[in-house]
């Protein structure tokens, strides 16, 4: 029996402890220890109850207010930036392929655990949630009526700006937020907890789709896994801030994964299954279409078969997917005995307003360009340059659907391009949407500049909102301060101490291995 061979028996829990002993599993207890600090900054600095008695029982409600909630965010923010140097030291070791696709699995719930038991960070969208379950359990349609309608506790800590808004979210995340307060009733807590839960086979599938979207695509696996899983704006954002998207973004990527796989009914109702939490999974589906095309050719080819003609193959893979897309999004919304109200409510994010937006961008720069002989009209401003985003994206979306349609690759590129244009053109944006294109992204295989660009957007976006939910776009120190961490994790992620803080010779560019170039099958059992 050979050592390696020896090893692999080993119990999980031993190979687990042998890793943790290495340098990359030092990284790795880095990044817990980050999440731990942030998990105990957000009872004073997250988005916390506006009454929070657990914290007054605890005699710990100072943490909230004064000196203990400037303490409670520096301890956020400290841990934060843990876990960011944490995920670039782990990304050097990854590049050179000193850990393998195992290794890096064992990393994701030794960051994901001390978050399951934060407040919600970075966003109040959790208690919108609950407050949404609620309207459908008490007998509200929440596509016809926002969370005002409902008074009670769980209304008391939605954010006001979301108070009247019809939700924007499908029948599967009103079933799912209807069930968890129907069995936690009132208690915020228990409500917000159980809803991590139930994004953790989001996480799950992810772990699962990226690598085998790597595989396809051409990328490495253990790269794509640490990018798009491991990033902290997808741990800290969608499990911290208890977000849908990990629950759509890890269905989408699934099924994705299967039709690649030729199991393009199975792939099809996966994304379906992620449209009816999310709408923005379906511009996946047309995609979807093209790939199955594809695989019809070829195992015509292979069968020594005329193909069928393109319009006919396209009626039949485009009518078997229509057809199954409508079974899942007609039967979740009668077992949650709604309509499709929601896809009216998809304007309701237009309240948001920030720079991370191309037509705010827009719109505040013509607005400072022309106030001082026009006065302000940035509303009227915006309102143009939403429009003729949306002209454009509807543009850039048939483009990009016909043009790539050739290869595997193509659809697949074809879908990170138009989600990357639906995150920048859309009205609003916020830095979690950027793990819609992300998780499928990271799937191909791409050069050491890409990945550092990457690294320095992921940090920067990490950074940029406060632990409270609050824009930090606005304040120009913590802008300046969020694109400098963002150049360091950039440096960084080739060059060990970029900034010779140690003191010694700049040391060489981290050398990429060929795996970090080719697909990499080690620990993918």
């Amino acid at each position: 029996m050979t050592s390696s061979a020896a090893a692999t028996e080993r119990p999980w829990h031993l190979r687990a402890a042998n890793f943790l002993r290495t340098p990359e599993g030092h990284s790795a207890l880095l990044g817990f220890f980050g999440a731990v600090m942030i998990t105990f900054g957000g009872f004073g600095a997250g988005s916390v109850r506006r009454q929070d008695p657990l914290l007054e029982s605890m005699h710990l409600s100072w943490l909230r207010f004064g000196h203990g909630s400037i303490l409670s965010a520096a301890i956020v923010w400290i841990g934060v930036l843990c876990m960011i140097a944490a995920w670039v030291r782990l990304g050097r070791s990854t590049l050179r392929g000193d850990v393998s696709l195992r290794g890096l699995r064992y990393v994701v719930p030794v960051w994901t655990f001390p978050l399951l038991f934060a407040v919600p960070m970075f966003s109040r969208d959790a208690y919108s949630y609950l407050a949404q379950g609620a309207l459908l359990r008490n007998g509200f349609d929440p596509y016809a009526v926002g969370p005002v309608v409902n008074p009670g506790i769980l209304l008391d800590n939605v954010s006001n700006v979301w108070t009247t808004t019809t939700t924007p979210y499908g029948p599967v995340h009103l079933l799912l937020a209807d069930a968890i307060v129907r069995l936690t009733g009132e208690n915020v807590i228990a409500g917000t907890m159980l809803l991590r839960i139930t994004m953790l086979p989001g996480l799950a599938l992810m772990m699962w789709a990226v690598p085998h979207l790597a595989t396809k695509l051409g990328g490495n696996t253990s790269i794509a896994l640490w990018l798009a899983v491991l990033n902290p704006l997808v741990l800290i954002h969608l499990i911290g801030g208890v977000h849908n998207e990990m629950l759509m973004v890890g269905l989408m990527a699934a099924g994705i994964a299967l039709a690649l796989e030729r199991k393009h009914l199975f792939g099809i109702g996966l994304i379906a299954l992620a449209v009816a939490i999310k709408a923005t999974a379906g511009v996946a589906l047309p995609f979807i279409v093209w790939i199955w095309m594809i695989h019809e050719r070829e195992d015509a080819a292979a069968a020594g078969r005329e193909p069928a003609s393109p319009i006919r193959s396209f009626v039949k893979t485009a009518g078997a997917g229509f057809a199954v897309f409508v079974a899942v999004l007609g039967s979740t919304s009668l077992i949650a005995g709604v309509g499709l109200g929601w896809t009216t409510a998809l304007s309701g994010s237009a309240k948001i307003i920030n720079w991370l937006s191309l037509p705010t961008i827009v719109a505040h720069i013509g607005t400072m360009a022309t106030s001082w002989f026009a006065g302000d009209h940035f509303n009227d401003i915006l309102e143009v340059s939403r429009t003729i985003s949306a002209v454009v994206l509807i543009a850039i979306i048939a483009v990009v659907w016909w043009r790539y349609r050739k290869t595997e690759r193509d659809a697949v590129m074809g879908i990170v391009i138009v989600m990357v244009a639906i995150v920048v053109l859309s009205p609003a944006a916020l830095p979690w949407y950027y793990s819609w294109p992300l998780a499928v992204a990271a799937g191909f295989a791409m050069s050491p500049t890409t990945l550092a660009v990457l690294t320095g957007l992921s940090t920067w976006l990490m950074l940029v909102f406060q632990p409270d939910g609050s824009i930090g776009l606005y304040t120009f120190p913590h802008v300046a301060l969020a694109i400098v961490a963002a150049v360091i994790a950039a440096m960084s992620l080739q060059t060990e101490d970029p900034l010779r803080l140690r003191g010694r010779k700049h040391e060489k560019p981290i050398e990429m291995t060929s795996a970090a170039s080719a697909p990499s099958t080690s620990g993918s059992a």
